[in-house]
């Protein structure tokens, strides 16, 4: 079920876990680890699924609401990359132990910590290249349709992905956004507040990671 402002929330039947996700190697929230990108493996993938993330339930799915409006992020800007066909659902939502929820006028939703997109391609040459484009243009798009960017972007090189995150405000609400790209795939993992505020960029960039190598199945992986 599909929900928006003026809808009633969809109440979600998810596990509860210890509160918490994994993030930098102090476990304080720091980012990930900063590492040389290493060379392409050549290794590829059939599926996006879904990560076991510390202190969250995950599944697939848009977990129950979308802003509307053309305000939900995705993945945009990746011309020139030819999409791995058939991979099944594409979006993963992730739920803390408390919930969060959102109020505007007279509606209230709740809403994951976190949703994703993740596209698959045969063969991502150049990861950071790729990132910087999708980046662009998907928050170039949404800040055409009222998602404002807040502060700069900040970007992130790992040992397996690249990444590039910014805070931005969706419908008066404060959001953090985190692309990510490496040889076969590209995501963005958008958070929602947690406690009315913004959540920390360094934060952000090491759940996103953790999401991101949870969620890329390579063939014959369980």
């Amino acid at each position: 079920m599909r929900n928006k402002w003026g809808t009633a929330a969809a109440v979600l039947a998810v596990g509860v876990l210890a509160a918490g996700c994994g993030s930098g190697d102090d476990g304080k929230g720091g980012p990930p680890t900063a590492k040389k990108l290493a060379a392409d493996t050549g290794t590829r993938y059939k599926e996006v699924r879904v990560p076991t993330l510390e202190g969250m339930t995950c599944d697939k799915g848009n977990g129950g609401f979308h802003f509307g409006s053309d305000l939900d992020m995705g993945v945009y800007g990746d011309d020139g990359l030819k999409e791995v066909k058939n991979t099944g659902e594409d979006r993963v939502s992730c739920f803390g132990a408390t919930r969060i929820t959102l109020g505007k006028g007279g509606s209230r939703a709740t809403v994951p910590d976190l949703t994703t997109q993740t596209t698959l391609y045969e063969k991502v040459a150049d990861p950071a290249a790729a990132l910087d484009k999708v980046f662009s243009r998907t928050m170039e798009l949404e800040k055409g349709y009222g998602r404002n960017p807040v502060g700069e972007p900040k970007a992130f090189t790992t040992k397996n992905l690249v990444l590039k995150c910014q805070q931005n405000v969706s419908d008066t609400f404060p959001m953090t956004t985190c692309f990510w790209a490496d040889y076969g795939a590209v995501g963005v993992v958008d958070f929602f507040p947690p406690d009315g505020k913004h959540v920390p960029v360094d934060e952000a960039a090491a759940q996103a990671h953790e999401f991101a190598t949870g969620a890329l199945a390579a063939p014959g992986s369980s």
